[in-house]
C-alpha cells in the first residue's frame, strides 16, 4: 500500500572529514554534482533511481508545467519551489496571501498524472528564501547520505528551504528512519519532513531486480 509519512526534528552535529570533502566538491562543482555523489558516470546514476525511466520524464514534465502555473498566478512576485517524485508534487517557499498558496495548490494538482500534492508553502509579506544557503544545505545532506554505507543517495530526492529539508523517496520503513536521522545531525538542519513512500523489503527487490537490497551495518 501506498502511503505518506512526516516527521519533524531539530538537531545539529558536525560533519565528518568524509562528507565534508564531498560537500566541497558539489559546492565548486555543483552542475557534477550527481555524478560526484554517485561516484558513477552517464546513465548509471539513473539505473539507480528507484522510479521507471517513464516516472522520471513524467517528473521532469510535471515540475515545468508546474511552474508555468505558479509563475501564471504569481507574475513578477516571488514564487515558491516545485519538485515532483514519482508524480508527488512537493511545493516550498512562501507567498504573500492564502490566496495565492489555495490557487497553486489547485493550478498544479489539475496536472495530468499527479497523484497527490503536499503543499508546504508558509504565508508571508516577503520570500525570505535563502537560495545559496538553501542549495549548501541541500549538498551537504545529499553527501552525508552518499557517504552513509547503508543507504543509495540515488534513492532519496532532497530539497532544502530555509533550514528545512524535505526527504522525498521510495524507501522501506529502515532506510526512511536512517536517513531521517542522519539528516537531523547535519548542522544548519532546522527541521525534517519526510514525503516518502514507503515500501517492504520484497517490493524494493521486485522494483530493482538484480541489485541487491542495502542492509543495515552491523551492530
Amino acid at each position: 500500500m501506498t502511503h505518506f509519512i512526516a516527521a519533524t526534528r531539530v538537531s545539529s552535529s558536525r560533519l565528518k572529514p568524509s562528507v565534508v570533502a564531498v560537500v566541497l566538491l558539489v559546492s565548486l562543482l555543483s552542475g557534477c554534482a550527481p555524478l560526484i555523489l554517485g561516484g558513477m558516470v552517464g546513465g548509471s546514476l539513473v539505473a539507480a533511481d528507484r522510479r521507471t525511466g517513464g516516472a522520471q520524464l513524467e517528473d521532469q514534465a510535471i515540475e515545468i508545467k508546474a511552474r508555468g502555473r505558479i509563475k501564471d498566478i504569481m507574475g513578477e512576485r516571488d514564487a515558491p519551489s516545485v519538485a515532483s517524485y514519482n508524480r508527488v508534487i512537493l511545493l516550498v517557499g512562501g507567498v504573500p496571501t492564502e490566496a495565492d498558496k489555495s490557487n497553486i495548490d489547485q493550478a498544479v494538482s489539475r496536472i495530468p498524472n499527479v497523484r497527490s500534492v503536499v503543499n508546504e508553502i508558509s504565508i508571508q509579506s516577503i520570500n525570505v528564501s535563502t537560495g545559496l544557503s538553501d542549495a549548501v544545505l541541500t549538498s551537504k545532506v545529499k553527501a552525508t547520505l552518499f557517504d552513509a554505507k547503508d543507504l543509495q543517495v540515488a534513492a532519496f530526492k532532497v530539497v532544502s528551504n530555509n533550514g528545512v529539508v524535505y526527504l522525498m523517496g521510495r524507501v522501506t520503513e529502515r532506510e526512511a528512519n536512517r536517513s531521517s536521522d542522519l539528516t537531523r545531525s547535519i548542522s544548519g538542519v532546522k527541521k525534517v519532513v519526510r514525503v516518502f513512500e514507503i515500501v517492504t523489503d520484497a517490493e524494493l527487490i521486485d522494483m530493482m531486480p538484480g541489485q541487491p537490497p542495502v542492509s543495515a551495518p552491523a551492530q
